[in-house]
């Protein structure tokens, strides 16, 4: 494995660690650092003095992507090259299969395999031309024999290539962009022996930024160089002279894409680079060329002739019919929000109601979390305020009966949004939103992060999923106040998001709850969810993974359900993006688990369990207020960390005890050991860290100090050793027996 490294240091450990993780072990990496400017040399050194298989070779000046991979093949030894961008990853198995098909295939000179694209939204597409991998034909041929892989994407990482006919015949990568162009062609056309695996063994990283080929810059012409020394190889064996108009029409197409794309060739230079694509089609065009037929056939006419103003007329045209047709559609949302505009521009000019406060939590979706607690405070304890909560359409009929609300994008929401004096959010109002002299902004937090926030989302990607920092910051300079429940986080909050807000270390107002409750209360709401009397409730709560599209179970719940047996029932607590099952369904018709993904109140779910089984979700750092059990199942915490990023590693400082696979998540509960003294050692280590300032009194603190003007220490926490939190559901049921009879 040859890996040419140069500023990947966000993406290199997860580079690395999925060819050394494979269980494919004879292997020999060379990680070749391009002279990197961040910490990528030590991170490599940091692989190869843990583990013999890598070799780290530092460059003393950068060369650029193919002169690194070809000093990493002076140094080779294995008998098989394999060129692994160092931002990109191998799929868990694939060397394996791999070598497989090697042997299956008498060593084949090259072994072409598939990839998909991975998005830094968490998105995963595979190659589109993924069929021609099921197309009939021999096992092992030349080119010759299957064209059509050469209608897979031209790149070196997409196979693998026997290093002796790799030396023998002398291929190198040459100097400049497009490198991989003089390489794949000859050598696919020189190979006598070609395999190919049916199997998706790269992941190909798609970044929002940082990939050379998507910046504008005058090295885009290197790919006239680089066709040259393709042809140029052609012409050096009359034997190759069949491939000449495939070649050439490659060429011309490559070319075009090139041109099509805004963020490659700088437009200045965009006339000269058309001209040098007519020289290269003149130059280089087979006797009886036919060109393609259709779209592609009048831009390759237009290239033949060099009528570049009319190459631009026609690419004008048809942005021009793209554009009609999202104007046409556009047309009445932009009177619309016209209005809109002008009405809150108007409200804007009023004066400010001193006596008026908005609260929003997770983009508007209703009554919830901290806002909404410290809506419910403000009502007791600062009565002459008038509290308006932001709700959807659909989240209205979830609201408490006589909560004033305001539907976002409405007039009446513009004319509240200009006037209010206070704002408490736990994410971020839009970005049209003004924040006027004199109102006061309380960034609520809606979690102790573990995971990793703000502008420490820029070397992941994936998780960020194309946030604009810039436009995150400003959102975040309108913040007066920021709310803490530890120390802990208040450092994150101060470098996730270097804005000039205050720390509130107030503890978090929806966790005053865990300490106001009464038995009488969790009794209640073990009712009303419909957790049976007797039984053990475990609140299962994953969180979601930006490494997956979509919702992906990572808990087989009919086992768990199996090995608790009928003394317990499980609280199924899907995040949003969660989908119901019909696994779920089949398990709720057997009384084994609830759905309570739609539940509004995460807190009532919290009273009315158990047991936490937990994963990543900032639920853990709540539920460890109430000093009951805490289980986590941490069976992707490798991918989970590499892909978000986290703060501290939950393995070593977890609220209880942790599993890493399903079977010892079942020996968990069926030992015991989730309610053992070990596991209330851990907690008690937990809640003194994470728990700090939760002491029932959040809220009142909050709005004493925001909307009355006491300062903090009128209202200091009481500490952790007298709190007295909610009785657990044992204990509420105990003591339901003992009260008397009616």
């Amino acid at each position: 494995m040859i890996v040419p490294i140069y500023q990947v240091q966000s993406f290199l450990p997860e580079c690395l660690d999925s060819i050394l993780e494979q269980s494919f072990r004879d292997i020999e990496v060379i990680a070749v650092n391009d002279r990197s400017p961040d910490r990528c040399g030590e991170i490599v050194d940091e692989y190869a003095k843990a583990d013999e298989r890598v070799r780290a070779l530092h460059l003393p000046e950068n060369v650029g992507l193919g002169r690194a991979r070809n000093a990493g093949m002076e140094i080779a030894r294995g008998d098989y090259l394999f060129f692994l961008d160092s931002d990109d990853t191998l799929t868990p198995g694939s060397l394996q299969l791999i070598a497989d098909r090697l042997e299956e295939t008498s060593d084949p000179d090259v072994l072409i395999f598939d990839y998909a694209r991975t998005f830094w939204w968490g998105g995963v597409t595979r190659n589109s031309l993924a069929a021609v991998f099921q197309t009939e034909g021999p096992e092992v041929f030349t080119a010759k024999e299957r064209p059509e892989f050469l209608s897979l994407l031209m790149v070196v990482w997409n196979k693998v290539y026997r290093r002796d006919f790799i030396e023998k015949r002398g291929f190198e990568f040459p100097p400049g962009y497009y490198e991989d162009t003089p390489w794949t062609f000859p050598v696919l056309m020189s190979a006598e022996r070609i395999a190919a695996l049916d199997h998706v063994a790269v992941h190909y990283r798609q970044r929002r930024q940082g990939n050379i080929l998507r910046t504008v810059s005058r090295k885009h012409f290197d790919i006239f160089d680089q066709y040259e020394r393709v042809f140029a190889f052609m012409d050096s064996d009359p034997s190759l002279a069949e491939w000449r108009p495939q070649l050439f029409t490659k060429m011309i197409d490559h070319f075009i894409a090139i041109l099509a794309k805004s963020n490659r060739v700088p437009d200045e230079l965009r006339s000269e680079f058309f001209s040098m694509a007519h020289r290269h089609y003149q130059r280089y065009l087979p006797a009886g060329y036919v060109r393609p037929e259709g779209q592609s056939g009048i831009r390759h006419a237009l290239i033949a002739r060099g009528a570049y103003p009319v190459y631009q007329t026609l690419k004008m045209a048809n942005q021009g019919r793209r554009k009609v047709r999202k104007t046409v559609r556009a047309t009445k949302k932009k009177v619309a929000d016209r209005r809109l505009t002008r009405h809150y521009e108007t409200a804007l000019k009023q004066p400010i109601d001193q006596n008026l406060a908005v609260y929003s939590s997770y983009w508007d979706r209703g009554y919830v979390c901290n806002p909404a607690a410290l809506h419910a405070r403000a009502k007791e304890i600062a009565p002459h305020v008038r509290g308006v909560v932001v709700a959807k359409k659909e989240e209205v009929k979830k609201l408490p009966p006589g909560v004033d609300y305001v539907i976002p994008g409405t007039e009446r929401y513009w004319e509240i949004m200009a006037r209010a004096k206070y704002f408490f959010n736990n994410v971020n109002f839009e970005d049209r939103f003004v924040k006027r002299p004199g109102t006061v902004h309380v960034q609520t937090q809606h979690g102790t992060p573990l995971k990793r926030m703000g502008v420490h989302l820029m070397q992941y990607p994936i998780a960020a999923k194309g946030t604009n920092f810039t436009k995150l910051l400003q959102r975040s300079d309108r913040w007066d106040y920021c709310i803490s429940s530890n120390r802990f986080s208040s450092e994150i909050w101060e470098r996730a998001f270097p804005c000039s807000f205050k720390l509130m270390e107030s503890g978090y107002p929806r966790n005053d709850v865990f300490y106001t409750a009464t038995a009488d209360d969790v009794r209640r709401l073990r009712k009303k969810i419909g957790i049976p009397e007797g039984k053990t409730a475990v609140l299962y709560a994953p969180t979601h993974r930006d490494y997956t599209k979509g919702y992906v179970p990572q808990l087989d719940l009919g086992r768990l359900t199996d090995a608790l047996g009928d003394d317990f029932v499980v609280l199924m607590r899907g995040h949003h993006f969660y989908e119901r099952t019909a696994e779920v369904q089949a398990l709720e018709a057997s009384s084994r688990v609830i759905d309570v993904t739609a539940y509004t109140s995460s807190e009532e779910l919290q009273l009315a369990a158990d047991v936490l089984l937990g994963d990543y979700s900032s639920m853990m750092f709540d539920y460890a207020n109430l000093d009951r059990p805490i289980v986590v199942y941490a069976n992707d915490w490798d991918a989970y960390k590499i892909s978000r990023g986290v703060y501290f590693d939950l393995m070593d400082e977890a609220p209880g005890h942790v599993a890493r696979t399903q079977d010892e998540l079942h020996e968990i509960f069926t030992s015991g050991a989730w309610k053992d003294e070990q596991s209330d050692a851990l907690r008690d280590t937990f809640r003194r860290k994470f728990c700090e300032y939760d002491d029932g009194r959040a809220a009142e603190r909050v709005i004493r100090q925001i909307m009355l003007g006491e300062p903090a220490e009128n209202l200091p926490v009481v500490p952790l050793d007298e709190r007295i939190p909610a009785p657990s559901p044992a204990a509420a049921e105990a003591e339901d027996v003992k009260e008397p009879a009616a």
